[in-house]
């Protein structure tokens, strides 16, 4: 930091350790927060916080559209606020799912998938030391694959429900709350979408999700870091780089550090900052394809914070199960990449083959062959035990 000396002297450098003085010396204190400052708003030029009535108003304005269009670009997160998306529910939701992540582990195995289905129910995923690195709890869109028809969804397709959510016991009302929940932030999805399409400038339709879209829900849980920390981020990951294969994807974190990082164009990573009331949206590959490449799938980790724990609520937004996603007109001639049209149904089904080709255990292979639920082990030290 430089600053002015009275007369005609060379600027000084002012070192960090320096105190506040009669010279009007700046603090170390001050200099952090400066420091701090400056970098939470080149967190916020990166992820603009958007206030989603005004920029779906009649009057949005056009920098407002443009931090919009630029994010979605560049990185492909956006954090939103008068979201439409009940403060109360979201607490009851929290409240809720936050009692079942703090059962007994005991207990907790108990609402596994019967059938080892890795996104239904309850699981842990540990590393290859058998450390927790997470917790989650995992809900379809319905309950059974008759609840999927009567709702709409073509029978051909509902075989997607064939593993059944699980609830637990001695909470009724979750299951209700959790699909208010659903209902919520496919509605978000929707608005958000039609935000897209406006920065864009093209029809306000255009990335339709269709009559009966598709949606999905996982909570994670965090654990505190109880091991050695060497100063890399790469060496306490929790959750692993990816993009998720959504439309869009509604997250809502809650905890004391900036855990969530999402990638910049150049490989590195900055930290999601935590807006109070602000819920996350990322893009995912299919918004990707629809665009032909134009907006970026956004590749996101979770790092681990020390002593700190953290939670986040994922709340997966497709089409229908029937639309098939490829590059609108306004995108398709100058489209760069892979972007042949997919059928949703073809992108979703095969989502549990794929994700144990590249992540699964041996024995959760053999679990989910088997039909059998899958509780992962855990070594001696770990904090999950």
């Amino acid at each position: 930091m430089i600053t002015e000396d009275s007369g005609a002297r060379a600027p000084r450098i002012i070192r960090d350790h320096e105190v506040l003085g009669e010279a009007g010396l700046v603090s170390m204190v001050e200099v952090l927060e400066t420091r701090c400052e400056r970098r939470f708003r080149q967190m916020a030029d990166q992820i603009p916080v958007v206030d989603l009535e005004a920029a779906l108003g009649d009057n949005a304005p056009d920098g407002l559209l443009g931090a919009v269009r630029g994010a979605a670009e560049r990185i492909g997160v956006i954090q939103v606020i008068n979201h439409g998306v009940p403060d109360d529910l979201l607490a009851d939701y929290s409240s809720r799912i936050g009692r079942v992540l703090s059962l007994p582990r005991a207990d907790k195995a108990r609402l596994a998938s019967p059938g080892g289905h890795p996104y239904r129910g309850w699981r842990q995923w540990p590393d290859d030391f058998g450390r927790l690195e997470l917790e989650r709890y995992n809900v379809a869109q319905f309950d059974t694959p008759a609840d999927a028809r009567a709702a709409g969804v073509p029978a051909e397709y509902a075989s997607l429900y064939q593993h059944p959510n699980v609830w637990p016991p001695d909470d009724r009302e979750l299951r209700g709350v959790t699909f208010r929940y659903l209902d919520a932030a496919r509605q978000l999805a929707g608005r958000v979408l039609g935000l897209y399409a406006r920065a864009l400038g093209i029809a306000a339709g255009a990335f339709a999700l269709g009559a009966l879209p598709h949606v999905r829900l996982t909570t994670n849980d965090y654990p505190a870091w109880s091991y050695p920390d060497t100063g890399s981020d790469e060496d306490k990951l929790l959750l692993l780089e990816h993009a998720d294969d959504s439309a869009v994807t509604i997250l809502s974190q809650e905890g004391d550090y900036q855990g969530l990082q999402v990638q910049l164009a150049d490989g590195g990573w900055l930290p999601v900052p935590i807006v109070p009331g602000a819920l996350q949206v990322f893009s995912g590959e299919l918004l990707t394809r629809w665009t032909g490449g134009r907006l970026r799938a956004g590749r996101h980790r979770v790092v681990a914070g020390g002593t700190m724990t953290r939670r986040s609520t994922a709340v997966f937004c497709y089409p229908s199960l029937q639309t098939v996603v490829e590059p609108l007109a306004p995108f398709a001639p100058g489209s760069d990449g892979d972007y042949e049209p997919v059928l949703v149904w073809d992108h979703v089904r095969r989502r549990v083959e794929a994700y144990l080709a590249d992540y699964g255990r041996p024995e959760q292979k053999a679990a989910w062959r088997d039909g059998k639920p899958y509780v992962a082990d855990l070594s001696e030290t770990s904090a999950g035990r």
